[in-house]
């Protein structure tokens, strides 16, 4: 199961490694590594989803390569055979972009969880919290890409024509029609032709937990039909709430690996300037 409660991790606190994952928008002007560290669920290490992503890109969020998570794990103390748990403390559920990393680059999925509810449904059930931070021993994690769970632009523009895979963006209705502007200015109003809309937020309950099975499979079989696909790619404004479709999609799915356009409209949407070349 893609999830866990915070019943079960609280029983298994010492047994998993935790990780908080917690990033906002940026017109929040919230800080997540200075929320982290005044308060955060025991043992857990801090991932910085800017830090730890591409910062060769233009684009936010970008899949780094295989040698940078390596690295990025290892020093996370993080082993092959752990079991994690992935929390945040975030309106946009960005935990999820964490678990979709480490099953892109090879950590078993059934290792890989993130915590309904997160920090919010943790706190909100007066589970304890800490402001200690974690003590870690450097490990040598090994990763090996999952290609076939990420799409470029290029596949993305022939599918339009194609249509070998259904595109779900989880973005508002408003911003999905071009009705409401983007939060970034370099970005356009609009989405991706012949894709769907799905905002993530209807698969999410008031305390940040998913919604149950069958409530999740009616909402996906509105847009899919009766007979769920597999071939199913998630997008969004920068790759971040894209996942949280993808693990809804996983709990009703088990055959489902998380797929998502690693652009998103982040790249679709840009407003090229002249002679730009967008990495």
């Amino acid at each position: 199961m893609s999830i866990v409660s915070s019943e079960w991790l609280n029983k298994n606190i010492d047994k998993v490694k935790i990780i908080d994952c917690s990033w906002h928008m940026p017109y929040e002007n919230r800080n997540p590594l200075e929320e982290y560290k005044n308060d955060h669920i025991k043992n857990a290490i801090f991932f910085d989803l800017e830090k730890n992503s591409d910062l060769n890109s233009s684009l936010p969020h970008m899949l780094t390569d295989k040698n940078s998570w390596e690295k990025i794990v290892s020093k996370m103390g993080i082993t092959n055979n752990d079991n994690i748990v992935v929390y945040d403390n975030s309106e946009v559920i960005s935990s999820c972009r964490c678990w979709y990393n480490f099953i892109y680059f090879g950590h078993d999925p059934n290792l890989v969880h993130v915590l309904d509810g997160g920090l919010k449904k943790w706190k909100m059930e007066k589970k304890n919290t800490t402001n200690r931070i974690t003590n870690i021993n450097t490990s040598s994690y090994i990763a090996k890409e999952n290609k076939k769970l990420v799409k470029n632009k290029n596949q993305i523009d022939q599918n339009i024509i194609k249509k070998e895979f259904e595109v779900l963006d989880a973005r508002s209705r408003g911003r999905f029609e071009g009705k409401d502007p983007e939060p970034r200015k370099e970005l356009r109003s609009g989405s991706i032709p012949n894709s769907v809309c799905l905002p993530f937020k209807e698969c999410i309950n008031n305390d940040n937990s998913f919604k149950k099975i069958n409530e999740l499979n009616y909402i996906f079989e509105k847009i899919l039909g009766p007979k769920l696909p597999t071939n199913v790619v998630f997008s969004c404004g920068s790759g971040v709430t894209a996942a949280v479709l993808a693990l809804a999609y996983s709990l009703i799915n088990n055959k489902y690996l998380p797929t998502v356009y690693d652009g998103s409209w982040a790249e679709y949407g840009r407003i090229k300037k002249k002679n730009e070349k967008i990495n």
